[in-house]
């Protein structure tokens, strides 16, 4: 490993002085230059237009051959990610639709970004990279490391349409520079938005006689009851009850909550100002919803050491799977997830068969509205590094991934085998056996143009998605995904280039975030006011008023 990063340092080092004098790609604002040059394997020439006329229907006259990135995750008991029956299934669709070869290369994915970081310095990274990670993209874009898509998509637009029906300007352009216009990278589609959903005991209803909440008051009431009737709901165990639960991660683990403290009338300039935060901290009236979730917590409604356990502990899970948390807010599909071994198979397994979460929505805005936020439709993205030699080959198989018969199968598979058809048409997946089982859910690491079941109907496809969960009753599944998609919204995409004040913060305020939103919640509440001030002024000093400031610019530069 310190090899590779050695390799990696020596390797910037000298392409930032070969690099140096050349104009950069960061736009700024009145920046006039000429946009820069993307290496000449991006650029239509002579050469790209020979390249074309080699195609006769679709078909190379001479075989190409590309090399793809494809995830490993260490699945055990499954086979090899970059040889198995989809990769040849891809293989033997490209060979036989486009004439060219397709080699995958396997990429760790719990530590992609180092890996892609070390094959890019040296030189070796796949004709066709994916990331979760766009500054990666964009450090070795300022380098010239990344070859400009911008006028390959337009030169090649007739030869994509497959890709373009599936992801839309929007996507195709999410990334484009808005002085330059270069496009360093396009951005998958995310197939299902839902985010976070608000759960609760089911049972734990039934046995007080309390309806679902639907409102704040509805919601805290039922706290309440549920800590006053703990010796009625736990027995023995009275004394372990949590009535409500959160993480470390406030933010995240409250963030339905913390959305209907927000003004509805919240502008999308506001949204993008303050949106470097994932969890919202800087939008209009976080504080306070942050200041109930304090008063729950000093009066007993919150787990006492929610803040004691970091990311990956299993402390809350096993509180939950053995019934003592009556509330917690989470992904929308959580309590389902992990068959047997997961949140509902264990507690049905044992408390029994009437122990239950089932998704709510209790948190009304200033507006009457349930909204919360849903994940972006963009999601990994898909770039071409400068030692691509061949750039139309590459597009041509995106687009061959994103034809609809081509990554309907790599979701399914094979009916009887890894999937079946209900009654209605729904998709049930079934486990598979052998080189047929799937890399990922869905095979997410091969349609890399989409993450998430996409049937073509979108009612069939929630009832599919809500068949995907074994041993849970469908019933759950749908409920949840209704109630996460009910008022939901999305941050609006603004195309406004670089903001050099968020390079390398993202953690740093992370950091400082978690620490502001913990020490809130457990303050006594005559404190609350002097906490949260001094950590998040903590916060702004740290980085996020430079962050804040040049958003603002940016977007009166190019939006007003």
């Amino acid at each position: 490993m310190r090899k590779n990063l050695s390799l990696a340092i020596v390797f910037v080092l000298i392409l930032s002085l070969l690099v140096g004098c050349a104009p950069s790609s960061t736009p700024s604002g009145g920046d006039k230059t000429e946009p820069t040059k993307a290496p000449d394997s991006s650029t239509p020439t002579k050469a790209a237009s020979t390249e074309e006329a080699e195609i006769v229907d679709g078909r190379f006259t001479k075989t190409r051959k590309i090399t793809v990135e494809v995830y490993d995750r260490g699945n055990e008991g499954g086979s090899k990610p970059e040889d198995n029956f989809y990769t040849n299934f891809i293989k033997e669709g490209m060979l036989r639709d486009h004439n060219v070869e397709v080699t995958f290369v396997p990429v760790p994915r719990w530590t992609e970004v180092d890996h892609l970081n070390n094959m890019l310095a040296a030189g070796e990274a796949p004709d066709i990279c994916v990331t979760y990670d766009y500054p990666t993209i964009q450090t070795y874009a300022n380098m010239g490391g990344v070859i400009d898509l911008a006028p390959l998509l337009e030169q090649y637009k007739p030869m994509l349409q497959d890709l373009w029906n599936l992801l839309g300007d929007e996507n195709i352009y999410w990334n484009r520079d808005p002085v330059k216009g270069t496009v360093w990278a396009i951005e998958a589609i995310r197939a299902q938005v839902p985010r976070i959903n608000t759960f609760v005991r089911e049972d734990w209803l039934k046995k007080l006689n309390i309806s679902e909440p639907t409102s704040l008051e509805e919601f805290e009431n039922m706290l309440y009851a549920f800590k006053n009737n703990a010796s009625v709901l736990l027995g023995n165990d009275a004394d372990k009850m949590i009535p409500f639960s959160i993480s470390f991660d406030v933010g995240w683990r409250a963030n339905n909550l913390l959305i209907s403290f927000v003004p509805d009338n919240i502008t999308d300039e506001e949204m993008f100002i303050y949106g470097f935060d994932s969890r919202q901290l800087e939008w209009p009236g976080v504080k306070e919803a942050v200041r109930k979730i304090n008063e729950w917590y000093n009066n007993g409604l919150i787990w006492k050491d929610f803040g004691l356990y970091k990311e990956g502990d299993t402390t809350e899970d096993n509180l939950i799977k053995a019934g003592y948390v009556g509330s917690f807010i989470h992904n929308w599909d959580y309590p389902y997830r992990d068959g047997e071994n997961g949140i509902h198979g264990t507690m049905q397994r044992m408390i029994g068969p009437e122990a239950a979460y089932i998704a709510v929505d209790p948190f009304k805005n200033d507006a009457g509205k349930y909204k919360k936020l849903l994940y972006q439709r963009n999601d990994r993205k898909v770039f071409f590094p400068s030692t691509n030699k061949e750039p139309l080959a590459s597009l041509l198989y995106l687009n061959w991934i994103s034809k609809f018969e081509n990554r309907k199968f790599l979701q399914i598979g094979e009916e009887g085998v890894t999937h079946e058809v209900m009654p209605d048409g729904a998709i049930k997946i079934i486990a598979a056996t052998g080189d047929k089982i799937m890399n990922s859910v869905n095979n997410i690491d091969y349609t890399i143009t989409i993450n998430g079941l996409d049937l073509g109907d979108p009612s069939l496809t929630a009832k599919s998605v809500a068949l995907g969960y074994a041993g849970v009753d469908a019933r759950f599944i749908e409920k949840a995904y209704l109630v996460a998609n009910n008022d939901g919204f999305t941050v609006k995409n603004f195309n406004v280039g670089e903001i050099k004040a968020e390079e390398g913060m993202g953690q740093v305020l992370k950091e400082k975030r978690d620490a502001l939103f913990v020490n809130a919640v457990i303050c006594k509440p005559e404190e609350f006011d002097a906490v949260w001030d001094r950590y998040y002024n903590d916060y702004l000093d740290s980085g996020g008023r430079a962050i804040q400031e040049e958003r603002k610019a940016k977007f009166e530069q190019f939006y007003k």
